[in-house]
């Protein structure tokens, strides 16, 4: 069974980091134009390497994401074996409320949905907000449906392929979680009906001079 702590911003990287993660007009910094992202799983760690020219927007709200803490026990409530694993709403349905209607405009996709690439997920356009999934395989159908990757995991990928998929498709389509009720219960209803789930347990970003 997967574990997971109470939820909360304030474990942010302290790298010129804000204060927490409830305010989404207040995590505007520019990303750099490569950083990498160090994730701590309930299954192991992984990093991403974000590449910012592939899509800003997408990249700029990813780095204040992980910089403010907002991944901290997170769970991954969306894995779909061959597909790719969906991860990003809050815990905490009050900080949730917050970021719902924070969208980021589109990106041209510029680059391809393949194995281990990371984009944010979408409920039409403009509609990016703090979802994001990575691709278990090459899924390049999603290319010219408007998903635009922003990075890639460079290190872990076996990690992320050991992320329980046991409950596979999210309700109403499959028997996995309901997204309205993650939305408005948060973990709470994730752990007491999906209790082998697993969690980010944390997110940092790497520093410049120790990415390699």
């Amino acid at each position: 069974m997967a574990s997971v702590a109470l939820v909360s911003c304030s474990k942010a990287d302290s790298t010129n980091s804000p204060a927490g993660c409830g305010d989404p007009a207040k995590l505007t910094a520019t990303a750099p134009e490569t950083f990498k992202a160090q994730f701590d799983t309930t299954k192991g760690k992984f990093t991403i390497e974000v590449t910012r020219s592939l899509s800003p927007n997408g990249a700029d709200r990813f780095y204040n994401l992980v910089r403010s803490g907002f991944f901290t026990d997170i769970a991954f409530f969306r894995v779909i074996p061959g597909f790719m694993c969906q991860f990003g709403i809050h815990g905490d349905p009050a900080v949730s409320a917050k970021w719902r209607d924070a969208n980021i405009a589109d990106d041209p996709v510029k680059g391809s949905n393949t194995r281990g690439t990371i984009t944010f997920a979408t409920a039409g356009p403009n509609t990016r907000t703090t979802q994001v999934f990575i691709n278990f395989a090459d899924n390049t159908g999603l290319d010219g449906q408007g998903f635009s990757p922003f990075g890639k995991v460079t290190d872990g990928m076996d990690v992320v392929d050991k992320i329980n998929s046991e409950y596979g498709e999210g309700a109403p389509q499959g028997n996995g979680p309901d997204q309205g009720r993650v939305q408005a219960e948060g973990n709470a209803y994730l752990k007491k009906d999906f209790p082998n789930l697993d969690y980010i347990k944390s997110a940092t970003i790497v520093p410049a001079d120790s990415s390699k």
